[in-house]
């Protein structure tokens, strides 16, 4: 058993004011829900991050005259990176520490972003907006809420991992109106210099009260007892992911999880995330208004993605999953033919906000039940990486249709077919052959 008091154990270490509080708050409440408050705030900045170039398109254009296609490029090399990146990001986080992750993800945010305020070229947003916020987020990604609940969380995972994906819909809610006004009223580089801030204020927070384990702090994880600490990994954080990669390939269930996710990243934040403000933009709609349609969306998504988890610890997650792909293609086939209203984009904003991203914990809970806590974090960032794959597609597909066809209509109705095929297919997912699924994984 690992020394308790070693900060330096195979359990991650700890700074000592997170051990002072842990002590203070022992018997009210539990230490892994400040961890899980820590990851939930680390979250929320990075969403902000990723949904700024959502309103940084007109502005660009208005501004230094690029087209839509040559921004949406460098958005889509962010949004794949930033999938990319969250396996290495889970077995970097198994190898040196949840904490370090974060603090370098932070701190390559800050830094970007406040000198993406100087750009004029092209090639300089691909360098800021595309790689190194991509990298940046990525190190930030939810394979962080996958090893916070994974190691912090026995009992309540579901609701935890709802809680901490809505974070990213929340993001949104705090952001993009705020960074919509002030695009409007003090230019593109204020955008850039709130973000940075926010992560800035993040980096001490982190730093001072983010152990990497429940054991670091002499607990148990919440529900559960040491014999279930997960305590880190050794090895090269590569090796790791390749080597999980490896193992999970061979099973017929991580393509099909991974090919559901693709679908997940192209019919949200790839096509609705990045191009819905400019698509309204179209339509005479003010680029504020049009943001504010968005932070209705994440209202209602952190109902649902929420109450998603909380069902993910009750329901079979296959079938939240066909629920939930079959209606988010149905409401993209209307979104066009809403005509875009007050009225119609309304309805489609609460229909479509309460599934936004409630695929992430019953895709979750399918990955643990399949793959065990352990390796959890790792194949979910793998899979997370297809979801990237198929938003930084639409991210850079829209763009180019809104740019040869001057429409956003053929983009939405691909992706509304594309969410009901894989409505289908999700009912396929963790099935013996014969028949019977897998039991769940505690």
């Amino acid at each position: 058993m690992a020394d308790l008091t070693n900060p330096k154990s195979a359990h991650g270490a700890a700074p000592s004011l997170a051990g002072h509080l842990a002590r203070r708050v022992a018997g009210h409440m539990h230490y892994g829900w400040i961890a899980a408050a820590l990851a939930f705030a680390t979250l929320l900045v990075g969403a902000g991050v990723r949904a700024a170039p959502g309103v940084l398109f007109v502005p660009l254009e208005q501004a230094l005259g690029w087209d839509r296609a040559t921004i949406a490029a460098a958005v889509s090399l962010n949004i794949f990176l930033y999938g990319f990146m969250g396996p290495f990001a889970a077995a970097l986080m198994q190898a040196v520490g949840i904490r370090r992750t974060i603090l370098t993800g932070l701190s390559l945010l800050a830094v970007t972003t406040a000198a993406s305020t100087l750009m004029t070229q092209p090639w300089q947003m691909m360098l800021s907006w595309g790689l190194l916020v991509g990298l940046g987020t990525g190190l930030t990604s939810m394979t962080l809420a996958a090893s916070v609940v994974n190691r912090w969380f026995i009992k309540q995972r579901g609701l935890v991992m709802g809680l901490l994906t809505a974070s990213s819909a929340t993001g949104q809610l705090v952001f993009l109106p705020g960074m919509a006004a002030l695009a409007t009223h003090f230019g593109w580089q204020a955008v850039g210099l709130t973000v940075s801030a926010a992560a800035l204020v993040l980096v001490p927070l982190v730093g001072l009260l983010l152990p990497d384990s429940p054991r670091a702090v002499g607990l148990a994880p919440v529900g559960g007892t040491l014999e279930d600490e997960l305590g880190q990994s050794s090895g090269n954080p590569i090796v790791i992911a390749f080597t999980t990669l490896a193992r999970a390939s061979r099973s017929v269930d991580f393509w099909l999880l991974f090919a559901s996710f693709f679908v997940c990243g192209l019919s949200t934040n790839g096509l609705i995330g990045t191009h819905l403000i400019s698509a309204c933009f179209d339509q005479g709609i003010p680029e504020v208004q049009a943001a504010s349609l968005l932070a209705l969306m994440g209202l209602f998504d952190l109902v649902g993605t929420t109450g998603s988890g909380w069902l993910s610890d009750r329901v079979d997650s296959r079938k939240l999953l066909f629920w939930y792909y079959g209606l988010r293609g149905l409401s993209l086939f209307y979104l066009p033919l809403s005509g875009f209203s007050l009225y119609g984009l309304s309805l489609f904003a609460v229909f479509y906000g309460l599934d936004w991203i409630a695929t992430v914990p019953p895709t979750v809970r399918l990955v643990t039940d399949r793959f065990g806590r352990r390796d959890a974090p790792v194949v979910f960032g793998w899979v997370g990486a297809g979801h990237q794959m198929g938003a930084a597609l639409a991210a850079y597909g829209t763009g180019l249709i809104r740019t040869e066809w001057g429409s956003y209509f053929p983009a939405f109705q691909v992706a509304g077919l594309a969410c009901v095929l894989t409505a289908v297919l999700v009912l396929f997912v963790n099935r013996r052959r014969d028949g019977a699924t897998l039991s769940p994984a505690e």
